[in-house]
């Protein structure tokens, strides 16, 4: 490793992500021949293949698993030294990486977005949804930032204070959820309580890397229980199962306020008493003095704010 060049760090990074030479060589601004040479250096300095080539492209070995994580904190590291303290965004290049929860695209993206653009046009954001594996990736700085939803209510394990200490969160908007069902449900018949909500059938939507809700916790406080037929992991097919069937599906009221226009589907209040959670902006401490990173989620911030309010 005496002479080890570190630029082969980022190719490595970029072979990890992409899982394709000719897909790395691109995003690389080389050729595919020059990214398979840095491959071969790359193989002899950690005396692994690090990659298999499938069908499908390149396969990471063990070997290049093991080093991700601590790959991604390196070149974060170098980055933090390397960067000016000043950031002028109209000159920037950087990419960020951002997990969210589903229902927060639609809260967040197209207010900050349009700014962020005409700001920065030449940054930008490579996004996934919120996944189980989301929280640790933030911790390991892998991500730079995440939004998910956390709860006030003190009957819940994901109550806000159980984030992680490593990491910085601010409230963006607080939301509650709604019982969506279709136009001409039965159950507009009858007297809406909580006897009438658990009679019905439900649709669950798991999202968020949640596999369940508050709504379920207290519910099961009292020894009930929703009866789900489907569970389902994204919302847009859920409501139009929703306005085919007499299944009642639960979602943030927020959410559902901007998607009922395309659906035919009618919002009732949940029938049981609930703190509103709230959807939080997190990311690592690592990144506070960051210039660039300070822009980006002050941006973020201030825009959903003016739409959302806390």
């Amino acid at each position: 490793m005496k002479n080890f060049d570190f630029n082969l760090l980022t190719v490595l990074e970029v072979l990890l992500e992409e899982q394709s030479v000719t897909a790395a060589a691109t995003r690389l601004h080389l050729s595919q021949s020059a990214v398979s040479k840095q491959l071969s250096k790359l193989r002899e300095t950690f005396d692994d293949k690090l990659f298999e080539r499938t069908a499908y492209g390149l396969r990471p070995t063990p070997k290049a698993k093991q080093l991700a994580p601590e790959l991604r904190r390196v070149l974060n590291q170098v980055e933090q030294l390397t960067r000016p303290s000043e950031f002028d965004p109209s000159m920037s290049r950087r990419k960020f990486r951002i997990e969210l929860v589903e229902t927060a695209y639609s809260l967040t993206f197209p207010y900050f977005i349009p700014e962020l653009l005409k700001q920065a046009p030449n940054v930008s954001i490579d996004s996934q949804t919120w996944h189980s594996e989301s929280m640790d990736k933030l911790l390991r700085c892998e991500t730079d930032m995440g939004i998910a939803c956390r709860e006030w209510d003190e009957r819940s394990l994901l109550h806000i204070k159980n984030l992680p200490e490593e990491l910085n969160y601010i409230e963006l908007t607080r939301d509650h959820p709604v019982c969506l069902i279709r136009k001409g449900h039965p159950l507009l018949q009858e007297e809406w309580n909580l006897d009438t909500f658990l009679k019905y059938r439900h649709l669950q939507v798991t999202f968020g890397g949640i596999a369940h809700w508050l709504l379920d916790d207290v519910l099961k406080m009292q020894h009930l229980k929703r009866d789900i037929a489907i569970n389902l992991t994204d919302f847009s097919s859920a409501m139009q199962l929703c306005e085919k069937s007499d299944l009642i599906l639960c979602s943030p009221a927020k959410y559902a306020e901007e998607m009922l226009g395309h659906y035919s589907l009618i919002a009732l209040p949940v029938p049981t008493k609930l703190v509103p959670g709230t959807y939080v902006l997190l990311w690592h401490k690592h990144f506070d003095l960051d210039p660039s990173h300070r822009w980006l989620r002050e941006m973020i911030i201030d825009s959903v704010k003016q739409v959302h309010p806390v």
